[in-house]
């Protein structure tokens, strides 16, 4: 259950979404997190290491600041972001409707269903590879933090297989939220850096990154 199920009727646009237990079980802000667990620090965001995750920093072109991270693992794609958020209103629930219509304007399909972290949307997205068209499938999923926003694209397997889903869902359950205490307005990206020792890593790879806003 999440606290988006506690309240009969329709909810407020700027009603935070997030699951029950979120701050026992994540996402998880600084303040929750264990705190001698290892955790590879990307500034915005903390990740727990494990056997076969991959990470990738997607750096804009024009700025070569990181913009999101990249996560590969067991046949799964988690591309993730975290945003400022108001203290004691989300953003999850008015950043899926603007998610469907850019959707949408591509010529693609999408639903809106209940997922472990409260709604989640799953999108048929039309891509060309090397001339040829083809559909991408993806879910996006959010979670309303204090102060924050998190928002995870998941592909791959994780998009159309339960067990696989199960596994790169428990990816987006572990990571720890860094929102810092400068102020900062609503929807804006929570900075990310390279790991220290990893300047230069073939892992930060530059390219055409989302755009660092929680509509993107």
């Amino acid at each position: 259950m999440t606290d988006t199920a506690m309240t009969d009727g329709p909810l407020p646009e700027d009603a935070k979404s997030a699951p029950a237990d979120r701050a026992e079980n994540g996402p998880f802000d600084e303040s929750e997190a264990n705190a001698v667990r290892p955790y590879v620090d990307l500034g915005a965001i903390k990740l727990v290491p494990r056997p076969e995750l991959q990470l990738r920093l997607e750096v804009e072109e024009a700025t070569k600041r990181v913009v999101a991270v990249g996560i590969d693992y067991q046949g799964s794609t988690l591309q993730v972001q975290a945003f400022a958020a108001p203290r004691s209103t989300g953003l999850w629930h008015g950043v899926r409707g603007q998610i469907e219509q850019q959707i949408r304007s591509q010529g693609g399909e999408i639903s809106e269903r209940d997922g472990v972290f409260g709604p989640e949307l799953l999108a048929r997205i039309p891509v060309q590879a090397d001339g040829q068209a083809s559909t991408r499938i993806a879910r996006f999923v959010g979670v309303d933090g204090p102060r924050w926003f998190l928002r995870g694209v998941i592909a791959g397997q994780g998009a159309v297989d339960q067990a696989a889903a199960e596994a790169i869902d428990d990816v987006f359950r572990s990571i720890v939220v860094v929102r810092g205490s400068t102020p900062m307005p609503p929807r804006d990206l929570i900075p990310l850096q390279v790991p220290a020792g990893a300047q230069g890593a073939a892992g930060a790879s530059a390219g055409a990154g989302p755009q660092p806003t929680a509509s993107s």
